[in-house]
């Protein structure tokens, strides 16, 4: 299961970004998974949970949205989502198509915050 040191290197990446914005929470992680990535979101989901154990993003909500495969056919200079394992052009039959869309995986955007005097109070006190 890749999708474990997909995610690892994902909340590399975001912790990151959060240290550069003096941010020490994650809110939320939004990735963008492509249909033809080979990656599964529901595994993604589920080394979330495990990687970011014990670290900012714990709690945090991980949102993955699906970007489906789209072809485009030079000769009809039309774009469209494939039907099954044959990227066929459905107008005119060409399978001389480009792949335009599907192959992403990408972290798009953090929800990040800075802890406040209050949270810090708030976990000393145990509430």
């Amino acid at each position: 299961m890749h999708e474990v040191s997909i995610m690892q290197n994902a909340l590399e990446i975001a912790l990151e970004h959060m240290r550069r914005q003096n941010a020490t929470r994650i809110h939320r992680i939004h990735m963008r998974v492509g249909a033809l990535s080979s990656v599964v979101p529901e595994a993604l989901e589920f080394a979330f949970d495990v990687v970011t154990q014990g670290t900012p993003a714990q709690g945090a909500t991980l949102e993955i949205e699906r970007v489906p495969a789209v072809c485009y056919c030079p000769a009809c200079q039309i774009e469209f989502e494939p039907d099954g394992y044959f990227y066929e052009c459905p107008q005119c039959g060409s399978l001389n198509v480009q792949i335009r869309k599907g192959r992403e995986l990408e972290l798009a955007f953090l929800e990040v915050s800075q802890q406040t005097a209050d949270d810090r109070r708030q976990m000393t006190d145990g509430e």
